[in-house]
């Protein structure tokens, strides 16, 4: 590792390129060859546009820093994660378009953003109750949860949502006691709501340790990974806990009015990767009354913006006539287990792709104006449960899913959705100004603290 201050020269750059080990490593490894790929990219016509479309899209999408801080121990961290959820109103955008140009007052009206904000522990800060720096990460995530309320009528916290999921988590592998490393519990627990105690420690378990971002904490250093976590987990969450809302006030009749726009993939990864599973048995759960009661799927889609998926759908347009694209504007291509793992993510499992972590299946889309967009729809059945078929058919939304991201994508970025643009707006943290005016605040709360207030 280099000191403060110091970078690397092209001297070992060159050096790694030349070496043997690396020609050799190379030499070793596969080299797919398109031509003989078992499996090439077939667009296919999207569906005729579905004549009519949701009113409003509650898109979601999250955001999370960190900070360092005084506290008068080395290397002290505190980390900030915020949610954004922006309803827009696609009927008053479209009136608005009619009367160009549009009066930048009138289109703010049309978007309308609340937000979930979060300070959690990180290395080296410890609260009042606690001992160390993980115990209090644990405690507050668990108290972020139970404090989180979207809807001012329904008051249903946050928690209630995740501890329904919980209840849905199979108990056949437990989990070890979140203090096996700190005190060397051995005891493996069934993690259950609200707050427990270890049956053999006797120290308190809380329902969020089933999430096991714990185990990724570190005492020293930073904790980037365990907000990005925490910033995951919020983001899907909110989502089914908006649907929850509607299903209590008995108003699931409403949501042929409203979308759903997630950030990232319909998916969850890491230690709350079983959440997936739960959140798809809730969503064939809660779909199933919606279709009773409207006679229609929900509208739920996933936009990724970077990975292997976005950069393989750009490097597949291009073919080798110059200016010649394979996809044509409003072309699709729904992904199959067998052409991910033959030309995207090598894989011989017969285990199928995202299984234990996706509730959802990709697919590739170009809009009308040549935007090129890879997104998720969740499984609302269990018919919509493979990714062994691209029969669109299963999906009896997929024409409305075109059409409504031929409606919303922006040219503000490349192959960006509007949606997702106000609400990373709304969620974003500017890495100068924000980390200056969180460090400021996160000394503000230690003073709090420091004088009991």
């Amino acid at each position: 590792m280099p000191y403060e201050g110091e970078y690397a020269t092209y001297r070992p750059l060159h050096r790694i390129s030349e070496c043997q080990r690396v020609t050799n490593l190379l030499a070793r490894s596969k080299l797919l060859e398109a031509a003989r790929a078992t499996y090439a990219p077939t667009p296919v016509e999207a569906p005729p546009q579905a004549p009519s479309l949701p009113k409003f899209i509650l898109a979601i999408d999250g955001s999370y820093a960190e900070v360092d801080v005084k506290n008068g121990y080395p290397g002290a961290k505190v980390g900030y994660c915020t949610a954004a959820s922006v309803l827009l109103d696609l009927h008053l955008i479209g009136k608005l378009d009619e009367e160009r140009p549009v009066d930048p007052i009138e289109f703010r009206k049309t978007e309308q953003a609340a937000t979930v904000d979060a300070a959690l522990p990180g290395s080296n800060v410890v609260t009042r109750r606690q001992n160390s720096a993980r115990a209090s990460f644990r405690e507050e995530l668990y108290d972020l949860f139970t404090d989180i309320v979207v809807d001012e009528d329904d008051r249903t916290n946050l928690l209630s949502t995740y501890e329904a999921l919980l209840a849905l988590k199979p108990t056949a592998n437990p989990q070890s006691c979140p203090y096996k490393e700190s005190h060397g519990c051995t005891a493996d627990i069934a993690v259950g709501a609200g707050c427990t105690t270890c049956p053999t420690c006797g120290r308190p378990v809380y329902s969020t340790d089933a999430l096991r971002i714990h185990e990724r904490f570190r005492d020293i250093g930073t904790n980037g990974e365990a907000f990005g976590l925490v910033m995951q987990v919020i983001e899907r969450l909110l989502m089914v806990h908006f649907l929850r809302c509607f299903e209590r006030r008995n108003l699931l009749q409403r949501l042929t009015s409203l979308a759903f726009f997630i950030d990232g993939p319909l998916a969850a990864f890491g230690p709350p990767a079983w959440l997936s599973a739960a959140i798809s048995r809730e969503l064939k759960r809660l779909n199933q009354k919606v279709q009773a009661t409207i006679g229609q799927d929900l509208l739920i889609l996933g936009i990724e913006k970077t990975g292997a998926f976005v950069q393989h759908f750009e490097e597949i347009d291009q073919t080798e006539t110059p200016g010649q694209q394979l996809f044509a504007a409003r072309q699709y291509m729904l992904l199959t287990d067998g052409y991910i793992k033959d030309r995207i993510l090598h894989s011989d499992s017969h285990k199928r792709y995202g299984e234990d972590t996706y509730f959802g299946r990709k697919f590739f889309y170009k809009t009308h104006s040549g935007a090129r967009i890879v997104a998720t729809i969740p499984f609302l059945s269990d018919a919509q449960d493979t990714i062994a078929s691209d029969d669109i058919s299963l999906y009896p939304q997929f024409a409305a899913v075109c059409t409504l991201l031929d409606r919303v994508v922006s040219s503000r970025y490349a192959n960006s959705v509007s949606p997702l643009i106000a609400a990373n707006a709304q969620a974003a943290i500017p890495l100068q100004l924000g980390s200056k005016v969180l460090t400021q605040l996160a000394r503000a709360l230690l003073g709090t603290a420091e004088n009991g207030r």
